[in-house]
């Protein structure tokens, strides 16, 4: 876009001075409301005109995208804002991810030391039917 952007102007900035170089008459111009009569070559004229009606462009398409400039800046500070709150938030859950690593290793250590385990519980019981009792005076043997 830039390449064909300077094509286009290149060739105006060449036309306009081959016709303005290729006029060399003397031009009166009057400026109306003033009364006042300026005496220039045509080349200079028309020299000067482009070139005020491109400052002329340019303060216009300046003034045109204000509001569109001012949108931006607000979008950006806005931005700003909304990634320092998720640069906070991105740090809670990071924290909040330790928190919950913590308290799992803990409460895993806890129901560890605390219970057998189901295959210890088993173990237990089984060899709990096969155990030998002491045996109990009879009654009826006295």
């Amino acid at each position: 876009m830039s390449f064909l952007r300077f094509i286009i102007g290149v060739s105006l900035i060449v036309a306009i001075s081959v016709v303005a170089f290729m006029n060399n008459d003397m031009v009166s111009i009057n400026l109306w409301p003033f009364y006042i009569t300026i005496t220039a070559s045509l080349s200079v004229v028309i020299v000067v005109l482009v070139l005020f009606g491109y400052i002329i462009g340019k303060i216009d398409s300046w003034l045109a995208y204000s509001p569109l400039r001012t949108a931006l800046r607000s979008q950006r500070r806005q931005n700003k804002k909304l990634n320092a709150e998720q640069q906070k938030l991105v740090e809670k859950v990071e924290g909040l991810k330790e928190n919950l690593e913590n308290i799992k290793t803990a409460d895993s250590a806890f129901h560890h030391s605390d219970k057998p385990s189901s295959g210890s519980k088993i173990k237990q019981k089984i060899s709990g039917l096969f155990k030998r009792r002491p045996q109990q005076d009879d009654f009826w043997c006295l």
